[in-house]
Formats: structure tokens, sequence, C-alpha cells
């Protein structure tokens, strides 16, 4: 916020001494109004502040009252107030402010955009390696005006789901749907859009690396308590049903679930669907119909080693 202050009355510019001087707290300057000349800089602390006064509550409050500057924010600043002047010698002020206010706006899109990949990623607790891969991507994005006519919000959870597979920590669609406020297929347009326009991905070879499968598997049985023997055993249920072609058009994951499903009950560590539902995502009324599909070839899909035939035989009708 830019206003007149008490520092005005110690310094003056060169150029125009009976001019008075502008403070800018937000930045910390005293401007020349006539000449937009900076006469005193940083006369205050942009870092983050920590300390807040709750007054008689009696508990520790370290609430921001301000986040720090950002290095991907050009401005570095939150907000800018137009101040209403249009007489005398601050007319140039005047215009000086609106060109900066301009600035600014440029800037609110890039910093809703990289707030909502913090918010999203906390919702999962992904580590800041990945927050910080996902905000350089949505920067790049951003400066290159590759994302007009598409919602910040939708292209920053394509930016997340990217810069998951880039760090090898892949996450679904539907994992990333559940934390943005957007719909599979709305993410899905902007991952091909970035994809597409994006310099990185335009060379041969240069694809974003694809989600595996075999990972998912082995998050879902960690999320689930199962140990590494079930975790085994579903990844060959699964891989046997795509094999025989049992599920056709069926998503990996809906696959995965319902082998995990199955491998559970065989080793004695049985899980409801509604568990493997909230583990994995997928409804539960689609674990239920493939299921009673990979019932009939339960005999087959099993490793022939395997110690619980007799446990396999027996699965629970559909």
């Amino acid at each position: 916020m830019a206003c007149q202050g008490s520092q005005s009355d110690k310094l003056s510019c060169p150029q125009h001494p009976n001019a008075i001087l502008v403070e800018d707290y937000r930045a910390g300057d005293m401007i020349c109004p006539l000449c937009g000349m900076v006469i005193g800089d940083r006369v205050v602390d942009v870092g983050t502040e920590w300390r807040t006064f709750t007054g008689d509550l009696g508990v520790k409050d370290r609430s921001r009252v301000g986040a720090a500057e950002s290095s991907l924010l050009k401005s570095g600043g939150e907000l800018t107030t137009v101040m209403d002047i249009s007489y005398g010698q601050n007319e140039q002020y005047a215009s000086w402010a609106i060109n900066s206010n301009s600035a600014g706006a440029t800037d609110k899109g890039l910093k809703n955009g990289l707030r909502e990949i913090s918010i999203m990623a906390d919702r999962i607790r992904l580590p800041k390696v990945i927050i910080d891969q996902a905000q350089t991507l949505f920067h790049q994005v951003h400066d290159e005006k590759l994302i007009r006519g598409r919602s910040y919000d939708a292209v920053a959870a394509a930016c997340l789901f990217i810069a998951c597979r880039q760090e090898d920590v892949p996450r679904s669609f539907k994992e990333i749907c559940s934390i943005s406020r957007f719909n599979k297929k709305d993410i899905g347009r902007c991952f091909k859009h970035l994809k597409r326009v994006l310099p990185q991905f335009a060379q041969p070879g240069s694809n974003a690396p694809a989600n595996s499968p075999e990972k998912f598997m082995s998050r879902f049985c960690s999320n689930l308590g199962l140990p590494s023997n079930v975790e085994k055993m579903a990844t060959h249920i699964a891989q046997s049903a795509e094999k025989r072609n049992i599920a056709p058009g069926r998503v990996y994951l809906s696959i995965y679930a319902t082998a995990i499903y199955m491998a559970a009950i065989v080793t004695g560590f049985k899980k409801s669907v509604k568990e493997i539902h909230d583990a994995v995502g997928v409804a539960e009324g689609t674990i239920r119909h493939i299921y009673k599909e990979v019932y009939r070839h339960r005999v087959d899909i099993f490793p022939d080693s395997i110690q619980f035939k007799e446990a396999v035989i027996n699965l629970p009708l559909p």
C-alpha cells in the first residue's frame, strides 16, 4: 500500500526538493511523485512475520501476518492500492500507480495458481520437492502464455500430476481429482494440452514418465497394512487377468483393486470392499463387478506354487 509517511520529512528528491515524497509500505521505498525516483529504499523488512498477539487467550500463536516474498512472483507483493490522485503535481504518480497495479494483476493469477498447488499437495502430504517442481512448471506455462482460455486451477492440478510423475511419486487422475475442484476430464484435457505445448515434451522420447501400476500396488497395499507377500500375489493376479484379457476395457486401477481384494482373502488378511475402495478410490460396485468376471478364472490366475489352493477354490461367491 502506498501512502505518505513521516520519513518524507527527512528525505527529499535531488531533482524536486519541494515534492512531497510518497512512502510505499509494501516495498519499503520512498518515492518522488514527480519523477518516480526511489529516494530511500528498503526501510522495512519484507521477510515473513511470525509474531502475532492473541490478547488474553494464553496460547502460542505462530500464524503469519504476511507471506515472505516469493522468488516465483515478479512483483513479490501481495496487494497494491491505487489512490485516486489526479490533480496538480501528482498526476504523474497517479499514472505510475495504475501501471504498477496492472503488473500486480498479472501476478494475481500466477500467485493463485501457486497457492492452489500448495493446498492440493498438502491434502495428500506430497513432499516439498514435488510442490517446487509443480510450481516451477506452472510458472513456465504462465510466463509463456500457454494457458489462455483454461482454468488456472485446472492447469495447476495438471502441473501437480506431471510433477508427481517426474519425481517418480505417481498419483492417479482420480487422486488428483479428489483434492481439486475439477473432474478427470478437465484435468486430463489440461494435461494433454501441456504435453503438446511444453518445449521439454516436444522432443522425441522426452515425454513425462508413465505411471507404473506396480508402484500403485505397493502404495495401496501399504495403506491397507498388507504384507509384501499379499502385494506380490495381488500383482500376479492383476497381471494374469490382464494377460488373459479377463476384464477387457477396464482401467488397471480397477483390476488392481480387485486383485488386492482376492489376494487378501486367500492369505488370511481379508479386507472389505469398502476398505479397498477407501484405499484405492475405485467404486465398490466396480470392484464387485470385476470380481464376478475374475472369479470364474480364479484357479488359473493365482501362482502355481501357491500354498492356498483350497482357499482359492473356496473364494466367496460373487
